[in-house]
């Protein structure tokens, strides 16, 4: 494995790490229940896991 032969300057390493950026997640709005969450997730919701606006899992399913 090649390594440097001097060591690399703190500016060039800032200069590197510029790009690393937080962004802030982006929101959506469910239709079928009005709640805010985050994109391409599902959500609980009054016990109800939602994803694209349909119900995929209930949590008060009652047992025989």
């Amino acid at each position: 494995m090649p390594n440097p032969k001097r060591r690399h300057s703190q500016q060039r390493s800032a200069k590197r790490r510029t790009h690393y950026k937080a962004k802030a997640a982006t929101l959506s709005t469910d239709a079928a229940t009005g709640e805010t969450h985050l994109r391409h997730r599902a959500h609980w919701s009054e016990g109800k896991l939602y994803y694209k606006g349909r119900v995929v899992a209930d949590k008060n399913v009652e047992k025989k």
